[in-house]
């Protein structure tokens, strides 16, 4: 990743070299997504390309208990669009004052003396400045005077003719439904956060966890247990993820997310650590005991051997 970040209007670079821009959420960098970056890099001739996007939904200004949960954070966004090929990502912070600049505002002060823009990808139903009055035919009009060019990109759509999008995405997510996710985020789904202390009922079943604080970075799927990659100090290492409240013992009042590394003993408390989604197992469930929840756990570990292809234990 080479490219670079800068945040807010008055750290464009106002530097009068050519770009190909393109604007939008971009929330979780899915496969819609990056067939808009392709495409931008690749029509960019030699121009820088840029990304414009924001810190948050226009919905968490103005209707933040409708807000949609992110997929992704804020710096999980730059990562995935700088590793892209992105030369310039521009996070301009969605607020009220930013909200009220006029259509025209945002052309002149943004695409054209902040970007040079000369070259801009946008959808078929992208909407900018105040009130949203700024559309494809107002933005083409304003490219006719200031010398850019407007270009539209299509939907990217599943097999069952589906559009790819955030909302879609969350939905899975939400219902447990990992592997339609990843299919459509043409990667595996991701959360990353600090390891803090828990409950040690993982350690007292042999199973010891790394429970990460509920401030995660990234969209947390559905309650239930699945198979991971555990990124932690430059290292990955297998692992079973239950995310829940542990119905069995009936004393945990609110949603945990424990990572139990698999043939690795890891001190991480106090660490950044992310997990990567590869495959649901099976439901959060009460069982009759603490031995039999242990049993199922010995269980879900061969069945998470196997779909990380990690050899069995000996």
């Amino acid at each position: 990743m080479t490219g670079t970040v800068v945040t807010g209007i008055e750290a464009l670079p106002r530097d009068a070299v050519p770009s190909a821009v393109t604007i939008g959420k971009f929330d979780g960098v899915h496969r819609g997504h990056q067939a808009v970056l392709e495409r931008l890099v690749a029509e960019a001739g030699g121009r820088r390309t840029v990304v414009v996007t924001f810190d948050r939904h226009p919905a968490a200004l103005f209707t933040p208990d409708e807000a949609p949960v992110p997929l992704v954070s804020t710096a999980q966004k730059t990562e995935a669009l700088l590793a892209l090929g992105i030369d310039l990502v521009v996070v301009l912070p969605f607020t009220r004052e930013f909200a009220a600049l006029e259509p025209d505002a945002f052309v002149d002060d943004i695409l054209v003396a902040g970007l040079a823009a000369e070259r801009v990808l946008v959808g078929a139903d992208f909407r900018y400045g105040a009130r949203g009055a700024g559309t494809v035919e107002t933005l083409r009009a304003a490219g006719e005077r200031a010398g850019f060019a407007v270009a539209l990109v299509d939907d990217v759509c599943e097999l069952d003719g589906t559009r790819v999008s955030s909302t879609g995405i969350r939905s899975d997510l939400d219902a447990g439904r990992l592997a339609e996710a990843t299919e459509a985020l043409g990667r595996p789904h991701r959360i990353r956060s600090t390891v803090v202390p828990g409950y040690q009922r993982g350690r007292e079943l042999g199973y010891p966890t790394a429970n990460l604080a509920r401030d995660a970075e990234g969209f947390i799927p559905a309650d239930g247990v699945y198979a991971c990659w555990l990124h932690a100090e430059g290292e990955r290492f297998g692992a079973a993820v239950s995310i829940g409240n542990n119905p069995t013992f009936g004393d945990v009042p609110e949603k945990t997310i424990e990572a139990h590394a698999i043939d690795a003993h890891l001190d991480l408390y106090g660490k950044t650590v992310e997990l990567e989604f590869v495959a649901y197992i099976r439901p959060m469930n009460k069982f009759p005991s603490a031995d039999a929840l242990a049993e199922q756990m010995g269980r879900d570990e061969l069945r998470i051997r196997e779909t990380l292809g990690l050899s069995r234990p000996q």
